[in-house]
Parts: C-alpha cells; sequence; structure tokens
C-alpha cells in the first residue's frame, strides 16, 4: 500500500508540472484583464519544437530554445490580433489553438513522415535531478527526487511568480492594469505594453510547459498531446482567482486525480471512465465557483 502512495503521489507532481506551468502564464495575462485561452495551443506548438530542436541539433537545450521562439511567435499573433488589433480575444485564442493543432500535425507528417506520433531513441530527454540529502528521507526521498528538473522549477516558480506580483512595480502596475485600468493611464503608464508582457510571459510558460510533455513526462510528439491541459490551466486561474501558491496546490489535485484514474485501471474499471476524472473535476470545480459568485 505504501509503494503504491509514493507511486501516487510522484506521478502526481509529474502529471501537475504542465498545468501548474502553463497557469502561471496565464495567471499574468488574467491579473492584466486579457482573456487569454491560448495556453492549450503554445502548449502543443511548444511541446512539438521541443522536440524538433532536440532531435535536430542532438540536444535538450536546442528543443527548450525552439520551444521558447515558438511561444514567443504565439504570443506575438495573439497580441497583435487580441491587443493591438482589439480582436475579440476569446476567438483569437480559439484561434491560436486551431493553428497549433493544424500547424503541428501537418509539420509532423510533414517533417518526419509519421502520422499520429513521432518516437525515437534518439529524442534527448530533459536530464532528471536527484536530490541528495532527500532522497535518503523515508517516503519523502522518493516521492521529490529523480523529477526531470522542469517539475523543481514549477515548484519554484509559484513562489518567484508570487514575488514578482505582490513585490514589484511590474506586478502591482500589472495588476492594476487590470483592476483599474483608467488609474495607469492617468500616471502615463502604457496599457498596451503592459499587456504585451502578460502574453509574452503567457507565451513562455506555456512553451515551457510544452517541452516538459515532450522532453519531461515522455519522450516523444504526438498529435494533440496537450489533450486538455491548457484548458485545465485556465479552469485552475479562474477558481482560485490567478494566486500562483494556490495555482500550484491545485495544479497538484488535478495531477492527483489524473494518476488516481490510471490507479484504477488496475482493478478493472473501464480507461474511458478513469480518463474523464480530471475533467469532470474541472467541470465540478467551475460549477462551484459559478455558484460562489452567485451567492456572494
Amino acid at each position: 500500500m505504501g509503494a503504491i502512495v509514493v507511486q501516487l503521489l510522484h506521478a502526481a507532481l509529474s502529471s501537475a508540472t504542465p498545468i501548474a506551468l502553463a497557469a502561471f502564464g496565464g495567471m499574468f495575462s488574467y491579473h492584466a484583464n486579457v482573456f487569454n485561452i491560448a495556453m492549450e495551443g503554445m502548449m502543443l506548438m511548444g511541446a512539438y519544437y521541443a522536440v524538433y530542436g532536440a532531435y535536430r541539433f542532438g540536444h535538450w537545450l536546442y528543443g527548450m530554445l525552439f520551444a521558447l521562439l515558438s511561444g514567443l511567435v504565439l504570443a506575438g499573433i495573439f497580441s497583435l490580433f487580441a491587443i493591438a488589433l482589439k480582436v475579440d480575444e476569446f476567438i483569437t485564442g480559439i484561434g491560436i489553438n486551431m493553428l497549433a493543432l493544424g500547424w503541428t500535425t501537418y509539420s509532423l507528417r510533414a517533417t518526419f513522415q509519421v502520422k499520429g506520433a513521432f518516437i525515437s531513441q534518439t529524442i534527448p530527454p530533459i536530464p532528471k535531478v536527484r536530490l541528495p540529502m532527500i532522497e535518503k528521507v523515508p517516503f519523502l526521498g522518493a516521492v521529490l527526487s529523480s523529477h526531470p528538473f522542469l517539475v523543481f522549477v514549477a515548484v519554484l516558480a509559484a513562489f518567484v511568480c508570487h514575488l514578482v506580483l505582490y513585490r514589484t512595480r511590474f506586478g502591482l502596475r500589472l495588476r492594476a492594469t487590470g483592476e483599474e485600468p483608467a488609474a495607469v493611464a492617468s500616471v502615463g503608464l502604457n496599457i498596451g505594453r503592459l499587456k504585451l508582457w502578460s502574453a509574452v510571459l503567457c507565451g513562455i510558460f506555456s512553451a515551457l510547459a510544452g517541452v516538459y510533455l515532450s522532453l519531461g513526462y515522455v519522450t516523444l510528439f504526438s498529435e494533440n498531446m496537450s489533450n486538455g491541459r491548457g484548458w485545465i490551466s485556465l479552469a485552475i486561474i479562474i477558481l482560485v482567482r490567478g494566486r500562483p501558491v494556490p495555482i500550484l496546490l491545485m495544479s497538484f489535485a488535478f495531477g492527483l486525480l489524473e494518476n488516481l484514474g490510471l490507479l484504477l485501471q488496475r482493478y478493472a474499471v473501464p480507461p474511458q471512465f478513469t480518463a474523464m476524472l480530471p475533467y469532470l473535476a474541472t467541470l465540478f470545480v467551475l460549477y462551484s465557483y459559478a455558484r460562489r459568485l452567485k451567492i456572494s
């Protein structure tokens, strides 16, 4: 029983990482009052270009570089339409998600001549980190050690994002842009530039989530491999009102649910039902949030 719990918690940390990273990116847009739902597409594009760069150039760092560039390009497209040209943010986000799905599906077939998934032993994964002092601690060591380093980046990012949002001038201005844009404009600050930065940060974090998906969680790229994680990130942001540490905790809860579903498959529960668990939980928390708003 103890081994199962350790395995479940270890896997939950891994599953929570891409959700948390994408949510940290979307959080900046949330506080700038930009309804950015393009995390799903940014994550998917990041996952594809992470594999492309790592496979072509033989090192995971190239994969990360390509993925970050793809995130910046999509952030630029989103900013151009949603911020500069004032196109509806929801429509723009939907368009970017569809663009990413179509582009990665086409590129997979055109570049690697495969359909469905590209798998190769020569794709270098991102390195795993051992924690020498912690791995000897019973239970805790088995749960926390031997994860790809982006897992620890995600945990650290929760606290860094908290400091940036609530303890820096940039964070203050970003939140003021979302809450009192007229006041921000009255002191001469450029609201469009602050919103642009929020989109850029969203692109960077979502691309990192994609890197983790294709070079950390697994070492391959498959069509639509983000599989709704960007939407779960969006639900978490709305639920916790964009607070970084609760985002991390909620992401872990969703990771736990995902792996609990996999565990239940060992007990003859149909995989179609267990795969629904994270998405049913998403609907439930959004329903709870809507009721809470209605009551208040």
